[in-house]
């Protein structure tokens, strides 16, 4: 006599992947000190792509604005709970205040907790506590202030910047960013079908972009995701056609591109082999040549018309793209990268001949990894000079007084923000 067949296990809900993969990464985050990009690969791996982009935009979200999420929860907490349900609450705070169904959203969180060890003996507090405060979670939001930068980090930029610019800056950390695009031939008839605002800078502003790949002219290699700001220090530098050019840390290539397209003779070097990959492809995709080279900065030999070094640097001023970078750093190193970013200007200019041009470029906020970096070097090198631009693309609110350019998140607030960036262009004597 045949066994009777056991009955399929109930198919678990539509949000609860995707949510369960969110806290995964919540915790990588948080309670390991992780980056997203580190902690993706394991946490998403099993998720098809939809609910992948959704795990992802769950856990963003909520990291840029845990600081609202918390004071959202604390009236309906006697006592903190440990780090697991705090991230369960938290994320459930943020979906609700986004206007997420409640029923799905409280259903999911304590069907959720109810299945982990650590989380189960709290999954009625995650009930009650996502009950209550589902009715007022939109309209309180409104009033609640942003994510505040880490203490390691909104010091030293407090002392730099001003009290009132960084919670300017915090409030653009607090909104999802736009995309940007770099578009092959500016202008064009692919911009009007791309529709968005062409910034002054020339780069293409989208909201709501939906699918990358899925966009007009992605196939055809028209375009690439380029911040406004990562976009500026190869227009800073200006090829020329035929130019022999180096891309120092070129990966992941947006001003390689950039420099070819331009009709430069591009070398990009890259530390990082794995990071290169996605420069071949890009490269592949539209077309366009460079010679790619593995390899380290600080010991390539060659001679160059002109070098382009966006150095490693804490990447302080991408958080409103990063919202994990404050909790999975807590500025350890940075003193490591500055020594090292002065090392790698000081060999590029060997790079040079005489009268030859270099960009220097972070997307830091901090100003020993910029306006500091560059005092230092003109200190080092008798002769070498900062040449101040004069492009028209230039806002005047970004020349710094040494002769670069300083880019804060705050600036473009009205039109979305913008990534932090230091720049400047180099001559070297002769």
């Amino acid at each position: 006599m045949a066994r009777p067949s056991r009955p399929a296990p109930p198919a678990a809900p539509a949000g609860i992947a995707p949510r369960r993969a969110a806290l995964a990464l919540l915790s990588a985050v948080i309670g390991e000190g992780r980056t997203l990009a580190e902690a993706m690969p394991a946490a998403l791996s099993a998720l098809d792509p939809a609910d992948r982009a959704r795990a992802q935009r769950l856990a963003t979200q909520t990291l840029r604005d845990l600081g609202r999420a918390d004071r959202l929860l604390a009236p309906s907490l006697t006592r903190m709970p440990p780090l697991a349900v705090r991230n369960i609450l938290r994320l459930g705070a943020v979906e609700l205040a986004h206007g997420a169904a409640s029923h799905g959203v409280v259903n999911d969180l304590v069907e959720i907790a109810g299945r982990g060890k650590r989380t189960r003996p709290l999954k009625g507090l995650v009930n009650a506590v996502l009950r209550k405060i589902a009715p007022e979670a939109e309209a309180a939001w409104i009033d609640l202030p942003p994510q505040r930068l880490p203490k390691w980090l909104r010091g030293p930029l407090v002392e730099a910047w001003g009290r009132a610019e960084i919670a300017r800056i915090e409030a653009v950390h607090g909104a999802v960013p736009p995309l940007d695009l770099t578009l092959r031939e500016p202008g064009g008839p692919l911009a009007a079908s791309l529709g968005g605002e062409e910034l002054p800078t020339g780069s293409l502003r989208l909201v709501d972009a939906g699918q990358v790949s899925a966009l007009p002219g992605y196939g055809t290699g028209g375009f690439w995701v380029q911040d406004a700001a990562a976009a500026l220090p190869a227009r800073l530098l200006a090829p020329r056609a035929g130019e022999r050019v180096i891309d120092l840390c070129a990966a992941p290539g947006g001003k390689t591109l950039q420099l070819a397209a331009a009709g430069a003779r591009v070398t990009a070097l890259d530390l990082s082999e794995a990071r290169l990959g996605r420069l071949r492809e890009n490269l592949a995709r539209t077309g366009l040549e460079a010679e790619v080279i593995a390899g380290d900065a600080l010991i390539h030999e060659g001679r160059y018309d002109a070098v382009l070094l966006d150095a490693p640097c804490s990447a302080t001023g991408t958080i409103r793209r990063h919202p994990d970078l404050p909790f999975a750093r807590d500025g350890a190193g940075i003193s490591e990268l500055i020594a090292l970013q002065a090392r790698m200007i000081d060999h590029a200019l060997t790079l040079l001949p005489p009268g030859g041009r270099m960009v220097f470029c972070t997307c830091s906020l901090i100003p020993d990894e910029g306006e500091v970096q560059v005092e230092e070097a003109l200190a080092r090198h008798p002769g070498l000079e900062v040449v101040p631009p004069g492009a028209d693309w230039v806002d005047p609110a970004w020349r710094s007084s040494e002769g670069g350019l300083r880019i804060l998140p705050s600036h473009w607030a009205d039109r979305g923000g913008i990534d932090g960036f230091y720049m400047a262009l180099l001559r070297k004597p002769g």
